[in-house]
């Protein structure tokens, strides 16, 4: 993909600001806030970016609709086991490849840290967010997104959102 420079600004600024809910809506448990950025059809996947390299359809997680994003949030809050823990994710600077269908493509680099209930913070995924974005009077929501993590070895239960 070539980067597109002709992106109008209110474009970017739509593009930044959900990026920056994104990430702050995970780190403050608002993972209801977090599925609210999503479209009703969306797609969100998360897959290492080895499966992607070579085309292999094996993800970590898939949800193929909004519905689905809240069933996960739903199990995650009252169903499943997992490490407690605090999230903080580092969202690079976008950057913006034009529209593809309608929809605007952007990238994004991220670095999720943990901090356990002891205070031990460590670094838990590193990758790239790939998404194609409908904006729509100043507002973008995600229609699709793939989570391309570095490495396919998660060192615990991939329990919350990347």
């Amino acid at each position: 993909m070539s980067v597109t420079a002709a992106i109008p600004q209110d474009v970017r600024n739509a593009v930044s600001d959900l990026l920056a809910e994104y990430g702050m809506a995970l780190d403050q448990d608002r993972l209801e806030d977090w599925a609210g950025l999503f479209t009703d059809d969306c797609d969100y996947r998360v897959i290492s970016r080895e499966n992607e390299e070579q085309g292999l359809p094996n993800v970590m997680i898939w949800c193929d609709n909004r519905d689905m994003l809240l069933d996960r949030i739903e199990s995650y809050r009252h169903v499943n086991e997992y490490n407690l823990h605090w999230d903080r994710h580092v969202i690079g600077l976008p950057r913006h490849f034009g529209q593809v269908d309608g929809l605007w493509q952007v990238e994004a680099p991220y670095s999720a840290f943990q901090t356990d209930l002891e205070g031990a913070t460590r670094l838990f995924s590193v990758g790239r967010y790939r998404m194609g974005l409908r904006v729509e009077s100043g507002v973008a929501r995600i229609r699709s997104a793939v989570v391309v993590a570095d490495t396919g070895l998660i060192p615990t239960l991939l329990a919350t959102p990347l």
